[in-house]
């Protein structure tokens, strides 16, 4: 069967900035889309703590397979439930939540959080670590507790309320402490962000009285009154993470998810816990302190009554100057008695974004989505996320736009039904002391006329891609028209490449994809001939072989490589640029499993 595709086109450039605004029916292009994977009790991960590691692993690909599917760019994967570890730490025992032991290592060995940090990037993914900072036992009633377990081998750092057990904000070791755990992680694994949950002081009925009044006496300063007193142990606590991280890796990102209600009354209407006077949460001043680079509040309720989304949500993004705000979202009240509808969760994501102050939101949790509990995931991919999106960018943190990809390159995959591969490399990006990981955004487009790149790359709906990985392989349709593709490099802070640079394929509407560009070996005039300062040289290989092409000038000195390893059989084309050359005749020679051809062009500046 004769199959046709008239013009194939990579190109490299500089997005134009984005607004967090959407409009309520648009999705951005920069939309955070985040979801928890909670470890504590095995709610979404792993299964039990005792199915076998082969299964664990293979449960958490098919999770993040579903994830992205669903339109994820961020996991919060939960590594510490109760001073314990889903990582190999040097200071807390492993979770019981993953062995079935309290410290415990897996057998055969392996690192959850290494093992989910690479399958993450692989997909194009953020990776948040997500830590409990204060919980030590949830239910001393439940499992042994390991000798090394921080309520064994510093009791006096200890707070009981019942079967609850907490370290004691109030004690100066435990933001040193705290802090130090964290610092661990950000330090030996390439985590994308840091993540704390809700739990502070404790909640009713473990309301704290007195407990500390000790403490208190000890280390009060010349504090008079103790709620405020204990706020600011979690001000400094969360100051010192924050600032520790910052000072060692500047791009990783730290964000709380607070209870979803700063205070009953704030706004008007609003009834519910006291973070501020029960929790000591006060996340305001975390905002004003800019100790933190997000906030995502729980805001775990529907529209309307005591609690109302459509006030919160809006409330929380007013107060949150500065810094970004996404919400967080209960999918799991569409189970249970709550028994939500999946119109409730879709009404939300569309008010925030109708809203210019809300970037995205995070639901909670991963299990539901990934069962597609009332359809919640099909409503995801083909509709809340029918795009894929860029985590939004933040202005505080590096600018620094990364270098294009290297070496853009396309193959058929399958050229009767129209699957086509890109290519690319990694470009060199040694930066000391700096971030360098790179994902990549693809952008698509049809049309019978070549269109303006900046156009297609700035409408979300042209992106069908974001990876973590250097191919992407893509089915299209031969109507006729004209396909355009543009590859970007986009850092860890969603900037993406500002250098202008394409790659032109040109391919005749007479060639027969079925046969000839399978079968012979060709080297394509370059065009455009003459050139200044680049031009596309596109070529065809029947059999996949170390290939080199090189170019040489008049004397047969080489002057640059294009190409030099393994490719596959079918269609390459490379850009050379000759800017750094002189005007004059030269040379380029294709070699291939045996076979050579040598071809002449013309630099004229």
């Amino acid at each position: 069967m004769m199959k046709r595709l008239s013009l194939l086109l990579f190109s490299l450039l500089l997005l134009p900035a984005v607004m967090l605004a959407q409009s309520q029916t648009e999705i951005a292009k920069q939309d955070f889309r985040g979801v928890w994977v909670a470890t504590v009790a095995n709610l979404d991960w792993p299964q039990s703590p005792t199915t076998s590691v082969a299964v664990q692993q293979a449960d958490l690909i098919a999770k993040f397979d579903s994830m992205k599917e669903a339109g994820m760019n961020v996991i919060f994967f939960q590594v510490r439930t109760e001073h314990d570890a889903l990582y190999d730490s040097p200071y807390e025992p492993w979770s019981y939540w993953l062995t079935g032991q309290q410290g415990r290592a897996p057998s055969p060995y392996w690192d959850p959080l290494e093992f989910a940090i690479a399958e993450a990037h692989k997909r194009g993914m953020e990776l948040h670590a997500w830590f409990n900072p204060y919980r030590s036992v949830r239910n001393t009633n439940g499992y042994t507790v390991s000798n090394e377990h921080i309520s064994v081998t510093q009791p006096d750092w200890i707070l009981q309320f019942g079967t609850l057990k907490i370290l004691n904000p109030g004690i100066p070791e435990v933001i040193d402490y705290t802090t130090k755990i964290i610092m661990d992680v950000v330090r030996r694994y390439d985590v994308d962000g840091i993540h704390f949950d809700d739990y502070f002081y404790p909640y009713a009925p473990n309301t704290i009285s007195n407990e500390d009044a000790a403490t208190y006496n000890e280390h009060r300063g010349e504090f008079t009154n103790i709620g405020d007193w204990r706020r600011d142990n979690v001000n400094r606590m969360i100051k010192a993470v924050h600032d520790s991280i910052k000072a060692e890796k500047p791009h990783v990102k730290f964000g709380i998810s607070p209870f979803g209600i700063w205070r009953p009354g704030e706004p008007a209407g609003i009834v519910g816990t006291d973070a501020y006077a029960t929790l000591y949460a006060d996340a305001k001043a975390w905002i004003a302190d800019q100790s933190i680079d997000y906030l995502i509040p729980q805001l775990y309720w529907a529209f309307g009554g005591g609690q109302d989304y459509g006030k919160l949500a809006p409330w929380w993004a007013d107060e949150t100057v500065d810094r970004h705000m996404y919400t967080g979202n209960a999918v799991y009240k569409m189970e249970g008695s709550w028994n939500w509808p999946t119109s409730e969760i879709g009404n939300q994501v569309r008010l925030n974004r109708g809203n210019n102050d809300i970037g995205g939101q995070t639901y909670f949790r991963s299990r539901l989505i990934q069962n597609n509990l009332k359809g919640i995931a099909d409503s995801m991919r083909t509709d809340w996320h029918r795009f894929p999106a860029l985590a939004p960018t933040m202005d505080w943190l590096d600018q620094t736009p990364p270098p294009a990809p290297d070496n853009l390159d396309w193959t058929w995959t399958n050229e009767t039904e129209g699957i086509v591969t890109l290519s690319w490399n990694k470009p060199d990006y040694e930066r000391a002391g700096a971030d360098t990981l790179l994902r990549y955004a693809v952008y698509r487009y049809q049309s019978i006329v070549e269109p303006d790149a900046s156009e297609v790359t700035s409408d979300p709906a042209n992106m069908i891609a974001l990876t973590g990985e250097t191919n992407f392989t893509d089915t299209v349709e031969f109507s006729g028209d004209n396909y355009y593709y543009f590859v970007t490099s986009v850092n860890r802070n969603s900037i993406e490449n500002e250098t202008p640079m394409a790659l032109e394929v040109p391919i005749s509407s007479s060639i027969d994809y079925g046969d000839q560009m399978v079968t012979e070996f060709t080297l394509d005039q370059n065009y455009p001939n003459p050139f200044n300062p680049s031009t596309q040289i596109s070529f065809t290989l029947p059999q996949s072989g170390q290939t080199s092409l090189a170019i040489y000038d008049v004397t047969g000195r080489r002057v640059s490589t294009l190409v030099d390893g393994v490719l596959p059989r079918g269609v390459h084309s490379y850009r050379f640029n000759a800017s750094h050359l002189t005007s004059g005749m030269y040379m380029y020679v294709l070699e291939s499993s045996g076979m050579s051809m040598t071809r002449k062009m013309m630099l004229i500046k």
